[in-house]
């Protein structure tokens, strides 16, 4: 815990000084109180129970002094995330049955287990990119369109993540002009069309809070724009991108329609997005693993840590104690302390 005023806590040291004050008092009175003949004669003794409002009243004390200090803490809060856009691989090598059944259906599973959590406030969208990308789903708050959408995957050949993830970008700024071509042209830095850009200037990495990219795949780009080019793009936008990769890091060989190829997990380079765009990487051997990530990025992306002033939470329970302080001593003794 922080404060914003920590020089005020010094009146902290009125505590000690008022309970020392009480201390002689009872002391004074004890002293009186042996010129009587008997103790019942003693106007307020009444044991231990007379020292509970004074108690009271001196945590009251405390508390509302910590307050005035403004204290800050680290709270979780729900976030403003209110678009992710899923960004899933269907190249042919998401056949593989190394991660039960397949790949393939694996993450569609898990991805579907993943919108089910999600706040029906939060609208997702669905890309899905193999040679090229494209928008299967535009971000809405109905859940079935979803599943539906990620049920109609069909595999295609090739890998192209950078053009995945323009496109989720391209969807979440329409007015930007974004272009999955002027990347493959190699403009990064002018991947827009004719259309006026509403931001010129490159923002934060991670800083826009209103929108996440969620992208899984399962090996290397094979094709299509840069995808370190397009995870900068992502980052000048502000866009986090959290990155999944399944299956083995190692490769393995797959084979269908008569041909045969070999893949492998390009680690190095999901790691690399994340990184740049303030993003978080994992990596999924098994099914259960997948399922296991989604749920955490279910945490990440509704949930999110902030600090903030708990002065009223002081202040409220400075309140009740002199309160509570004031009402027992009125029921017990007929005066306020």
């Amino acid at each position: 815990m922080k404060f914003l005023w920590p020089h005020l806590l010094w009146l902290l040291l009125t505590v000690p000084a008022l309970a020392a004050l009480y201390l002689y008092l009872l002391r004074r009175k004890r002293q009186a109180a042996l010129r009587y003949a008997s103790l019942a004669l003693v106007p307020g003794a009444r044991g231990l129970r007379r020292h509970v409002p004074p108690l009271l009243f001196l945590v009251a004390l405390t508390a509302m002094i910590v307050a005035v200090a403004r204290p800050t803490a680290v709270v979780t809060v729900p976030s403003l995330q209110q678009t992710i856009l899923l960004v899933m691989d269907v190249s042919g090598s998401m056949r593989a049955t190394d991660v039960k059944p397949n790949r393939l259906a694996a993450a569609q599973e898990a991805a579907k287990t993943f919108v089910a959590a999600l706040p029906r406030q939060v609208r997702v969208g669905v890309v899905s990119f193999a040679a090229t990308a494209s928008l299967v789903q535009p971000p809405t708050q109905k859940r079935e369109d979803v599943y539906a959408a990620i049920d109609r995957f069909q595999l295609q050949r090739g890998t192209a993540i950078g053009s995945g993830i323009v496109v989720a970008l391209a969807t979440l700024f329409p007015d930007a002009g974004i272009e999955v071509v002027a990347l493959e042209e190699g403009r990064a830095d002018k991947a827009r069309a004719d259309k006026p850009r509403k931001t010129e200037a490159p923002v934060e990495p991670g800083s826009h809070t209103a929108a996440a990219i969620v992208l899984l795949t399962d090996g290397q780009r094979t094709t299509g724009p840069d995808t370190m080019a397009a995870a900068r793009l992502a980052a000048e936008h502000g866009v986090r991108v959290y990155t999944v990769g399944i299956g083995t890091a190692t490769g393995e060989t797959i084979a269908f329609d008569g041909w045969s190829m070999r893949v492998r997990l390009d680690e190095d380079t999901l790691k690399a997005i994340a990184r740049t765009t303030r993003g978080e990487y994992s990596h999924a051997a098994t099914a259960q693993e997948l399922k296991k990530i989604y749920q955490t990025l279910t945490t990440r992306l509704t949930l999110q840590p902030e600090e903030m002033e708990i002065s009223a939470y002081f202040a409220a329970a400075g309140t009740v104690l002199a309160l509570a302080s004031a009402a027992l001593s009125l029921l017990w003794f007929g005066r306020v302390l």
